[in-house]
């Protein structure tokens, strides 16, 4: 375990620097903190916005009042929370936002059954994931380091899988990612979602993003091109089924 977190701070420095090196990175996430930032549901201050899994917490930089938890405390999280067991009380929280971090959930029904159980009636769960067009597909099969899970059969909980509740990520098993998750559970329906209700689900194409080469690869445009490589996703968006990326 000591290993792994060493990994990740190390990954996240690494990403921190990549950060302040890259403006296009920055405009292109900002972007999508304001989408994210419209999602929120509308709850009195007492409820709070939480993030799970918040990496180097920018999401801060546009909600300020969001509180950024990670697995472990870093400089960026401001507590420590693991998504299947979180030490919120019942009906206490207003939203919880995951960037990147459903796809990391090896059996996603028992964190939304424990999402379910800290938001108070009317919150929100809000996810942002890689999205699977044609586009999305052939950039995360052959260029992203992480595997998409296509094809694979998706574990919803613990129990399905054979083993026991407890043992998730944070307590030492081996790191998780199926990027195309969400793309399957809430676009195509390929796992019943019960009892949730989807409020709004919005295909992305973002080539802005693709093109940024993200935290780890090279930055294919210019940033003063930003503004011209928007308006072309705003074009690209009326074919989601061929061009979603997020």
């Amino acid at each position: 375990m000591r290993n792994r977190i060493t990994k990740h701070v190390a990954e996240m420095h690494a990403n921190h620097l990549a950060w302040k090196r890259k403006k296009v990175l920055r405009h292109v996430y900002y972007d999508f903190y304001r989408l994210i930032q419209t999602c929120i549901a509308d709850l009195p201050h007492s409820y709070p916005t939480v993030e799970i899994g918040c990496g180097i917490g920018t999401i801060r930089d546009i909600i300020p009042s969001c509180l950024t938890t990670d697995l472990f405390k870093t400089p960026w999280a401001q507590d420590a929370e693991n998504a299947y067991s979180l030490s919120f009380g019942s009906e206490t929280v207003g939203n919880l936002i995951l960037f990147d971090v459903f796809h990391h959930l090896r059996y996603p029904g028992d964190a939304l059954k424990e999402f379910w159980r800290v938001l108070t009636p009317g919150g929100r769960v809000i996810l942002f994931e890689p999205g699977f067009g044609l586009l999305g597909k052939f950039v995360y099969q052959v260029f992203h380091r992480e595997q998409t899970g296509l094809g694979q059969p998706i574990e919803w909980t613990a129990k399905q899988s054979g083993s026991g509740r407890e043992q998730t990520d944070s307590k030492g098993q081996s790191y998780y990612a199926a990027q195309a998750n969400a793309w399957r559970i809430f676009q195509l329906g390929q796992v019943e979602s019960k009892p949730w209700k989807v409020v709004r689900l919005l295909p992305i194409t973002s080539l802005s993003y693709i093109a940024s080469g993200g935290f780890q690869g090279p930055q294919l445009y210019p940033s003063i091109a930003y503004p011209f490589v928007l308006r072309l996703d705003q074009v690209l968006q009326r074919f989601p089924n061929l061009f979603a990326t997020r």
